[in-house]
């Protein structure tokens, strides 16, 4: 009776250990899967706002809990000055909240790899960290982003979000504005082109208040961009819209014309932010057009909530439950790929180029430590 007892307790041992190691990430798992069936893969989330406060990353790992499988990294690169003179005591959080400037806070890039590698190499996989904190006016933004990956290797995969023309936002920003047509700009994507980094970028389509019946004022430019870097894979945040910068009539003819350019198959679109789902959902008519362009090209859609620093899943999981009637209307492979594939594929990828260039720069940077003794 004694050994079936023993027998019973240690079976029991082993049962609760199993499923404490299951849980860990998510939901229980069974014994022949090797993770959650997660809902989705998010593109486009912030760990900090326009004063560097927010959450850490095992907070937001609560809240992507069983339901997100993974996540970019990053926090904003932006910090909005608190001027006493125009302020006074009222420290402002919020960009809107104040006419004093914005500057680009370089510490970000550093806050975000030490919390990326405080995690276990298992909770790491869930996460896919951008470094953020370079001015893309600045000729050593590239400088600056090969510190940052020499300095934290292994670790980033990407580049972004960062702006170039953002509704109320590039105004503020102190010095000079970013621009499309900037050398710095392309300096700074060559590199990411040979280094393999994903470029996340947010450049609005069109001015706040455009004048009716003229172009949209950066497409052009942004398609002229595009063609200059064919090695650097691109997404563009939001598909061009902001907060009033709103779909423009025949936006899916001219954002098609780029899909379709055999030239051009470096560009992907995230549908991140509530704003952008407030348009592309409003009306079943938006969205037969959307999920007939998106059925399209499958493979040039990522799902992001561009939400800032969650704490609550039902806050991080809004944008996704705002899509809906998306969702719905997209057949279950394409929805999957929008979802999850399309975010695996790319930086996947990305990890596999920027280890390779890595470990390329460690030997060059060997040989030359040598030669130089």
């Amino acid at each position: 009776m004694r050994r079936r007892v023993v027998i019973l307790v240690a079976a029991s041992a082993v049962f609760a250990t199993t499923l404490l190691v299951a849980t860990v990430g998510g939901a229980p798992r069974s014994a022949r899967s090797s993770r959650p069936a997660y809902l989705l893969n998010d593109s486009h989330v912030h760990l900090t706002n326009y004063i560097q406060e927010g959450i850490d990353a095992r907070q937001l790992l609560a809240v992507m809990d069983d339901k997100v499988g993974r996540a970019v990294l990053f926090g904003i690169p932006l910090q909005q000055t608190w001027s006493y003179r125009m302020s006074g005591e009222n420290a402002p959080t919020y960009y809107l909240e104040s006419d004093a400037d914005l500057y680009y806070y370089s510490f970000t890039d550093a806050n975000i790899a030490l919390a990326y590698r405080s995690l276990p190499k298992e909770l790491q996989a869930r996460f896919d960290p951008m470094i953020t904190g370079f001015n893309p006016a600045d000729m050593y933004a590239a400088d600056h982003v090969r510190r940052v990956l020499e300095l934290f290797p292994d670790t980033f995969v990407g580049i972004g979000e960062f702006s170039l023309h953002k509704e109320f936002v590039t105004a503020k920003i102190a010095g000079e504005a970013p621009s499309i047509e900037d050398p710095a700009l392309d300096r700074l994507l060559r590199f990411a082109g040979e280094v393999g980094l994903v470029a996340l970028v947010h450049c609005d389509i069109d001015t706040p208040f455009p004048q009716a019946g003229a172009d949209p004022a950066y497409l052009d430019p942004m398609h002229d961009l595009f063609l200059r870097h064919p090695d650097t894979t691109f997404i563009w945040a939001h598909i061009g819209l902001g907060r009033v910068v709103r779909p423009i009539a025949s936006q899916t003819k001219y954002i098609e014309a780029l899909l379709d350019n055999p030239k051009l198959r470096n560009v992907h679109f995230d549908i991140s932010w509530s704003e952008t789902a407030k348009y592309l959902v409003s009306s079943p008519a938006a969205v037969d057009i959307v999920a007939n362009m998106i059925e399209r090209h499958p493979d040039r859609f990522l799902f992001g909530t561009d939400e800032v620093a969650p704490r609550t899943q039902a806050d991080y999981l809004r944008v996704y439950d705002q899509y809906k009637p998306l969702w719905d209307k997209l057949s279950p492979d394409v929805a999957a790929k929008v979802k999850q594939g399309n975010y695996a594929r790319i930086f996947d990828e990305a990890r596999r180029k920027v280890h390779a260039w890595q470990e390329q720069n460690r030997v060059r940077r060997q040989i030359l430590g040598v030669r130089t003794k």
